[in-house]
């Protein structure tokens, strides 16, 4: 016993007496810098300064290598970054808190607290990087969600496990229709992920939109637009890998992120920085496989299931822009936000027409799939002589489901509309529903 325990002091004071191997800035250019020195790879974080402390530290992720140095992204500000700065390796990549802990609780974009509130607590820490689950081992879609929202739990079901995207312009509502949906959801946790957004807005979402009572069952990570880049983009990683260690432990999860289009101008700002070509409108080619890395790691799992939904800001009302594209080819349904709805004060302004459920059909039944179908029918009967009606030159008894339309608009846009403290449960969704497409006048 004496002689093991020798050995093991013996081999601490060698391992002790090595030589600590560090590195140095070479170069700091726009929003990267290049070290040299170090033996690294792609992931690992780096201390920058010259204390050996990570925790008071300037840190910096490497995000690209080549032969004669690593190219870095600061995960914070670059104010007094010079060559010849020492630069350590940390060990390994960022690790991010993880547990019941988080409920109720405000993190930066790398999982640090930010309420105020004191050290986490009830938490452990575990790696950034998360796999998708096997495609063979997702359950499948087959139970609906609540989201307490009429016109998405009726029109656009959506199941546990779906990804969902809200389109829309900005300044169309899709933050406070994530404050409807993380009050109204029946989901047994809620992680939220600011990215990007205005520092004025988050405090206001929270208090206001969110309010205690959801901030209770929710996590809230945020990354302010005047957060670097890779700050940005790795707040996206934590909420999904926080909202994925809540989902291995069977649970039902809503991850609402906001806007995964700033998720996508900051991988625009990495790749650029470190020497990608440009491609379409700007965005790299690495923007794209980014996307579908992020958005593949939400879904059903063996145990549990994270729903996502996600908000598409797209460019100038444009819905074929390539974020939107891309993000519409991958996700499970898209809702549509339109401005038009929204300056007339109809809201949400879901333009539910244009939206759509794919998995919508596998969580609802006969009788529910029929009462939305012809609620659609009617809506779409009338939008198609929308011009007639509006010049009066609509002539009654042409076409019934238009007769139908204009007889019942009042309780159809009643319907359609919700106020922002309001919360529908979903079976009086589907029972208000029901009896709108019975009432008289309505196709049989």
């Amino acid at each position: 016993m004496a002689t093991s325990t020798v050995a093991a002091d013996w081999a601490q004071v060698l391992s002790a007496a090595q030589p600590e191997r560090v590195g140095k800035v070479s170069a700091a250019v726009g929003l990267s810098l290049d070290v040299v020195g170090l033996d690294c790879a792609i992931g690992d974080v780096l201390a920058l300064g010259e204390t050996d402390d990570p925790e008071s530290s300037m840190l910096a992720e490497v995000v690209a290598v080549t032969e004669a140095a690593a190219r870095c992204m600061p995960l914070g500000a670059m104010r007094g970054v010079r060559p010849g700065l020492v630069a350590r390796a940390t060990g390994g990549s960022l690790r991010v808190p993880v547990g019941s802990g988080l409920l109720g609780r405000i993190v930066d974009g790398l999982g640090r607290p930010l309420d105020g509130r004191g050290p986490l607590t009830g938490t452990t820490t575990v790696p950034l990087d998360g796999r998708s689950p096997h495609p063979l081992e997702r359950q499948r879609v087959k139970q609906p969600l609540t989201l307490g929202v009429r016109t998405l739990d009726t029109l656009t079901t959506v199941g546990r496990g779906q990804r969902m995207g809200l389109f829309a312009g900005s300044g169309v509502g899709k933050s406070t229709l994530l404050s409807m949906i993380a009050r109204g959801t029946d989901a047994a946790v809620s992680v939220i992920a600011l990215v990007g957004e205005r520092g004025r807005e988050v405090r206001e979402f929270i208090e206001d939109d969110l309010g205690p009572e959801g901030l209770a069952r929710s996590v809230v990570v945020v990354a302010t637009s005047d957060e670097p880049a890779l700050v940005r983009l790795r707040a996206a990683f934590v909420a999904t890998r926080i909202a994925e260690h809540f989902r291995e432990a069977g649970q039902d999860v809503v991850l609402m992120m906001d806007s995964l289009t700033r998720v996508a101008m900051a991988q625009r700002e990495i790749g650029l920085s470190v020497g990608e070509p440009p491609a379409t409108r700007g965005y790299p080619p690495s923007t794209f496989s980014l996307l579908a890395e992020l958005l593949e790691r939400a879904g059903t799992s063996a145990r549990g299931s994270v729903t996502g939904i996600y908000t598409v800001l797209v460019d100038g009302d444009d819905h074929n822009e390539p974020i939107a594209d891309a993000a519409r080819s991958i996700l499970d349904g898209h809702v549509v936000l339109d401005r038009k709805l929204a300056v007339a004060g109809h809201f949400p302004s879901i333009d539910a027409l244009a939206s759509i459920s794919r998995v919508a059909t596998r969580v609802t039944d006969a009788g529910q799939r029929a009462d939305a179908t012809t609620l659609r029918k009617v809506m779409a009967a009338r939008r198609s002589v929308q011009d007639l009606v509006d010049v009066g030159a609509y002539v009654a008894g042409s076409n019934p489901l238009v007769d139908a339309a204009l007889a019942n608009q009042g309780a159809i846009d009643a319907f359609l509309q919700q106020g922002v403290d309001e919360s529908a449960p979903a079976a009086e969704s589907w029972a208000a529903l029901s009896a709108l497409v019975h009432a008289p006048g309505m196709p049989a």
